[in-house]
């Protein structure tokens, strides 16, 4: 499925479009996160901050700009830097 199917189901609300973009991404925002922070528990947050502010605010990622895979890793790079900064 591409990125933007994935897109514009997401922005109609398809529950299971964000299941699909998890399946296909989650493993590798995780494992960014967790090797970012050396942590677990931070990398679980981060993995589902990243992925709530997906289903939340779907038109904030713009498949013109870029992968998917790119906006989520984006995220959780910067959210994994804000996490490190503060513990």
């Amino acid at each position: 499925m591409s990125d933007m199917d994935l897109c514009a189901r997401l922005t109609a609300g398809d529950l299971d479009a964000l299941a699909d973009a998890y399946d296909q991404h989650g493993s590798h925002v995780y494992g960014i996160a967790a090797t970012i922070t050396g942590s677990q528990e931070y990398a679980e947050e981060i993995t589902q901050s990243v992925f709530v502010a997906l289903w939340e605010q779907p038109l904030s990622y713009d498949p013109s700009l870029g992968s998917l895979r790119g906006w989520l890793v984006s995220r959780a790079l910067h959210e994994s830097a804000l996490r490190s900064k503060v513990s």
